[in-house]
């Protein structure tokens, strides 16, 4: 039997049932059967694949299905039900909470809630919870319409709920997405790429192996029908052996690449082997005995052979963007594959700085035009940046953040880390404009590299702008689910200076789960509560931050950060101050 773990997320949860099924059964068993699985391919399911959904599990006629973006939930149930079916007709009840996840199943409050607003829904249409109207905001084409307060069995507090129908007043619709139901839908392939086994029986060496794992990720990045999972949620199953499927279908996945290393003197064997997560079979393996100058052309062959066998059409540029080398310097590589190795490591220090700074001043020695052998540099010098490293002022460290990233820039203009890194120095020398436009331009070289998108949802937030960061941070925690707590910090912000405070709480209290020792996110939390009239819980979050950080101040902490003034951040002190809390 397979290990199952359990883990938590904020996710949107869609509840589905077919009116009526009962009575539909005792009249025509057959027919009712086939037409429920007539509409569960044709419509239901095409529809969760192109709004990124995952069914969970199917209870006789009821569907449960879970999101990681609200909007993706609300979008699918809207094509569902427009694409009425005179069979078929169905109640959805949809949630924004937290759910628990173990195996294939999901439970907890989000879930609950779910499934008891799916009955209160009018056949054909929807009911949704507070949270979900809220979260959505106008980020759909849809409206919903107050449906008060009602009290649901084994839910201990009334609940605020929302309804649509497709023929309410005013809720005329375009045929397009009905029309689109009819049409055949493949969901876009997408990849893990779990770190390669070190077999070179050198602890030491495990750098190497984690490296040739990144550099193959950063290249299929660079693909645009291809969604590839960060390095931080692949590399999280690092060590662990499990089902191939499991990790799939806890990443959301249709394959996942995995494969071994043994490095010995100037000799490199790797082995690879790509697998469809579904069935568990293999799409593709390869085995290769090189001599180690022919790495980069191992890397190069390994991704081609994944795309050509995920049926994903490459560009002509994309082919010419992977078979680029950051460098043909083998021992250049390997001293920033150290470095980069260091980088990841969850508690930065001093020692650590000066460690990455070496081994990337060594290769950019042993060759000047290594772009990102600059970006290294730049990236350490970014975390010396918070965290006082060096003991610099913040303008010296700013000019060497600056330097570097522009040098790596110049080198290779298209390199979507070099140009993710260019856009954070920009940020963080309040350039936001130069910061915005670089990382704009990079998404539309690499749409499918996962940190982008953080860094533009950061950007937006700190622009005065957190309506347009928040499909950016929701599609991030899609990407890099195991950096999830600090996407939370910044949707978190995003909902509060929006006014959406039902749906702040909710991210913060999964922020402050996910992190324990955040002091920020528990005075986020602090302010949403006074916004809230909670002022109690306000408070006692409050001193959970202070004791943390004894010196906390919010005045303090958004100087320290890159928001374009104090204007966008009124609702942050306001909450503080509602709730009796200083904000110096």
């Amino acid at each position: 039997m397979e290990n199952q773990q359990t883990n938590r997320r904020l996710a949107a949860i869609l509840a589905a049932d077919v009116v009526g099924y009962s009575r539909l059964m005792a009249e025509d068993e057959t027919g009712t059967l086939a037409a429920l699985t007539h509409h569960r391919d044709m419509q239901f399911n095409p529809a969760v694949a192109r709004h990124r959904g995952r069914v969970v599990k199917l209870m006789g006629d009821g569907t449960l299905v879970e999101f990681t973006s609200v909007v993706d939930a609300v979008n699918c149930a809207v094509d569902i039900q427009r694409a009425a079916d005179p069979k078929i007709t169905l109640r959805i009840g949809i949630n924004l909470g937290d759910v628990i996840i173990q195996g294939d199943d999901i439970y907890g409050d989000g879930v609950n809630i779910a499934a008891r607003l799916e009955p209160l829904a009018k056949p054909g249409g929807l009911c949704v919870s507070a949270i979900v109207n809220e979260s959505v905001g106008a980020r759909t084409e849809i409206s919903f319409k107050n449906g008060g307060e009602v009290q649901v069995k084994n839910i201990d507090r009334p609940l605020k709920v929302w309804h649509w129908h497709p023929d309410d007043a005013g809720g005329g619709f375009d045929l397009k997405p009905v029309l689109a139901m009819a049409e055949p839908t493949t969901a876009q392939p997408s990849i893990a790429v779990l770190p390669f086994d070190n077999m070179s029986g050198d602890p030491e060496q495990e750098y190497f192996s984690d490296g040739m794992s990144e550099d193959i990720i950063t290249d299929l990045s660079k693909v645009s029908g291809l969604m590839v999972i960060a390095r931080n949620s692949s590399f999280a199953y690092k060590g662990r052996a499990m089902d191939l499927r499991v990790i799939g279908r806890e990443l959301g996945v249709s394959a996942v690449l995995e494969g071994s290393v043994r490095k010995a003197g100037n000799r490199v064997r790797i082995n690879a082997q790509l697998i469809d997560t579904a069935t568990g079979g293999h799409l593709w393996a390869d085995r290769y005995d090189r001599e180690l100058p022919d790495i980069f052309a191992v890397q190069d062959e390994v991704t081609l052979e994944i795309v050509n066998a995920l049926k994903v059409k490459l560009t002509p540029a994309e082919k010419i963007n992977i078979l680029e080398s950051g460098t043909t310097n083998v021992a250049a590589h390997d001293l920033y594959l150290r470095a980069i190795n260091l980088i990841w490591l969850p508690n930065l220090n001093a020692e650590i700085y000066q460690r990455v700074i070496s081994y990337c001043e060594q290769a950019i020695a042993l060759d000047p035009l290594f772009a990102r052998a600059y970006s290294g540099i730049a990236v350490i010098s970014v975390q010396d940046f918070f965290n006082g490293f060096t003991g610099n002022d913040l303008d010296t460290i700013r000019q060497r953040v600056s330097v570097n990233a522009a040098r790596a820039l110049e080198l290779t203009p298209e390199d979507p880390l070099v140009m993710q890194v260019y856009a954070v120095a920009a940020r963080v020398r309040r350039d936001l404009p130069t910061a915005m436009g670089t990382i704009n331009k990079a998404l539309k070289l690499h749409p499918n590299y996962a940190g982008m998108y953080f860094t533009r949802g950061e950007i937006l937030v700190y622009s005065g702008q957190p309506q347009e960061a928040i499909p950016d941070l929701e599609r991030a925690s899609r990407q890099d689910p195991a950096f999830m707590h600090q996407h939370l910090q910044f949707l978190g912000v995003a909902h509060l200076l929006l006014g959406n405070f039902e749906t702040a709480e909710l991210v913060f209290r999964e922020r402050i789960f996910l992190a324990r020792d955040t002091d920020a996110g528990r005075a986020m939390l602090a302010s949403v509560l006074g916004h809230l009239g909670k002022i109690d819980e306000a408070r006692i979050f409050w001193q959970e931050a202070i004791e943390i950080t004894p010196d906390f101040s919010m005045r303090k902490r958004m100087d320290f950060m890159t928001f374009e003034g104090h204007g966008d951040m009124s609702r942050v002190f306001e909450g503080l101050a509602l709730a009796g809390l200083p904000i110096d």
